[in-house]
């Protein structure tokens, strides 16, 4: 045998599982409670498990699974426009028909002007007022739509 062999055939002895092995006691105290410990409890009947026996679990938890989906609330603008919607089907269809037209607008054209409510002047939109009046517009369009 030569030497080159024989460091190979020593270094996957050394690294085998039943070297690494160890001897587990398992015993149930008087108050019913499982004890594992590797050194033999005095005066104990235990149950002697082996390392390489032991099946690991898995670690982590498995979510609840629930019996019925559960239905998200409607806001009020929802329940609003499902009323419109089903007492007046021209009326939703006009409000999505300007919600689309505004939406194009607002997305085509970035230097938009607006008349001020308070002083009636015109005055130019800021870009955070125009991304919130296209994701209205969206919320619109996703409300009255037919789809």
């Amino acid at each position: 045998m030569t030497r080159k062999s024989y460091y190979t055939l020593l270094f996957i002895v050394l690294l085998s599982p039943t070297v690494f092995a160890t001897t587990i006691y398992k015993w149930v105290d008087e108050n019913g409670v499982t004890h594992y410990s590797q050194e033999m409890p005095p005066e104990k009947h235990t149950e002697k498990l082996y390392s390489e026996d032991i099946e690991p679990k898995k670690v982590g938890s498995v979510s609840p699974k629930s019996s019925k989906p559960i239905e998200p609330k409607k806001t009020e603008l929802e329940a609003a426009a499902t009323k419109i919607k089903s007492k007046d089907k021209e009326q939703a269809q006009m409000i999505c028909d300007s919600a689309k037209h505004q939406l194009n607008v607002l997305e085509t054209h970035t230097r938009l002007t607006r008349k001020n409510e308070q002083s009636g002047e015109m005055e130019r939109m800021t870009e955070e007022d125009r991304q919130a009046q296209i994701a209205s517009q969206k919320e619109r369009i996703r409300l009255f739509c037919v789809k």
